[in-house]
């Protein structure tokens, strides 16, 4: 599974960013998907999951009620709405997909940096 990130970029506080994420190599409809970042000079967090079916969907605390995440089983595709930007916000975003997708996703993509000034 190869997957792409898309859609960062500068955005001042309390603005909003929408990422993307296109999975290509085969259909990602039976895996969790999921989002993390990692801050400069910090370790990669979690951010927020969804599973295959959509039905369970789980966010960081200090995401929960402003980035909203979900997928599109036919397009292949994974989206994290970013609301009330931060500046704590501010990381390159990771999309991830596998089985346990909270703790040890399967497959990487590539990061997208996201930039929220004060």
């Amino acid at each position: 599974v190869q997957l792409q990130a898309s859609g960062g970029g500068l955005v001042p506080a309390g603005g909003s960013l929408r990422l993307s994420c296109a999975a290509s190599g085969r259909t990602v409809s039976r895996d969790g998907l999921g989002w993390f970042r990692q801050a400069p000079g910090k370790e990669r967090e979690f951010v927020a999951s969804v599973s295959w079916s959509g039905l369970f969907i789980y966010y960081a605390d200090s995401v929960k009620g402003r980035f909203t995440v979900s997928r599109d089983n036919a397009k292949n595709m994974l989206y994290l709405q970013m609301n009330s930007l931060k500046p704590e916000d501010t990381a390159v975003y990771y999309c991830a997909a596998g089985e346990n997708i909270t703790t040890s996703p399967d497959y990487w993509g590539q990061g997208t940096l996201v930039t929220v000034s004060s």
